[in-house]
């Protein structure tokens, strides 16, 4: 049996994330770096306020998610596999050990300051469950137009998709969605259009950056969201990292493959539980299991359970 540990991208940020870390020295030597790095209080970028900024959410989603990660290692419990979803992607591969917390740190905040300058308001995205992927791509063909643009972004299941455009077309989408028996529609709490072309020249120039950065081959197999695909190799893993905000996600993919590889333990780091519900959805057997709603404790108890099974 294999450990997977999973990081989510954008949506469960909560205020006051960074303040709810888990306290100990390590904690507290990562929140000085960043600080340092950034050049300000990094403990400010949690406000409910300073969350509407893409950034300010990136950068605190990449250091609990690398904060956790430490945490559970520390517990003992020793990942096979890392994948994340979106921002998620950079907390997984600094813990698989192919790029440094610094260099992490500094594209995350790039990434964020990039697609946040390409579309500041009006673009988004939004959760579509209860169709399938063909009567969905129909529907997003009747309304995508270069000026009401619309893109299928993210394929988390076989009936659970986002879409990402304008907010206009999403919610066109949306509602022909809903006609055509959509259980449910949402509008995310992402103020940028990720994982389609519109974010292609952003991408660009996150690409350029990473070119600068040291990274190295990973201690930890790194399982792309984007692909679906295991990658050792330092410069693909760059690429993944880097473009993953103008490709669409295949997660469902990625939990698949983890499968078909014995992964039998998936553990989310926090914030929320999301990318859990999705996983069950493909573990027929083991367990996927969210750090956010269980005990430390209780996640290593399982983990040495199943692995004595």
């Amino acid at each position: 049996m294999k450990i997977l540990l999973t990081f989510p991208g954008q949506g469960p940020q909560v205020p006051g994330m960074l303040h709810q870390l888990p306290e100990g020295e390590e904690t507290r030597n990562l929140l000085d770096r960043a600080t340092a790095i950034l050049g300000e209080p990094v403990l400010g970028w949690d406000s409910a306020e300073a969350l509407k900024s893409t950034r300010a959410v990136q950068v605190c989603l990449y250091i609990a998610g690398v904060v956790y990660a430490r945490r559970v290692r520390r517990a003992g419990i020793h990942a096979d596999f890392v994948s994340g979803l979106s921002i998620g992607a950079f907390p997984a591969a600094v813990s698989a050990g192919a790029l440094g917390f610094d260099d992490g740190l500094r594209l995350v905040a790039l990434r964020g300051e990039l697609m946040e300058r390409a579309y500041p308001d009006g673009y988004g995205l939004s959760a579509i469950t209860g169709l399938l992927q063909r009567p969905l791509e129909q529907l997003i063909a009747r309304v995508h137009w270069p000026d009401n643009p619309v893109y299928l972004a993210n394929l988390n299941a076989e009936d659970q998709f986002v879409i990402a455009g304008s907010e206009r077309a999403m919610e066109q989408v949306c509602a022909l969605a809903r006609e055509q028996g959509a259980g449910r529609t949402q509008r995310l709490a992402v103020a940028v259009p990720s994982h389609c072309e519109l974010l292609k020249q952003p991408a660009m120039e996150l690409a350029a950056a990473m070119a600068k950065a040291s990274l190295r081959r990973p201690d930890i197999a790194y399982l792309s969201g984007s692909t679906g695909r295991v990658l050792w190799q330092p410069d693909r893993i760059a690429d993944d990292l880097a473009m993953n905000m103008s490709r669409p996600v295949h997660w469902q993919d990625a939990m698949v493959s983890a499968y078909e590889r014995d992964v039998r333990l998936a553990i989310e780091m926090p914030p929320g539980a999301v990318l859990t519900g999705l996983t069950k959805r493909v573990m027929e057997q083991g367990e996927a299991i969210a750090l956010s709603q269980h005990s430390l404790a209780l996640v290593t108890a399982l983990a040495g359970r199943l692995l004595r099974q």
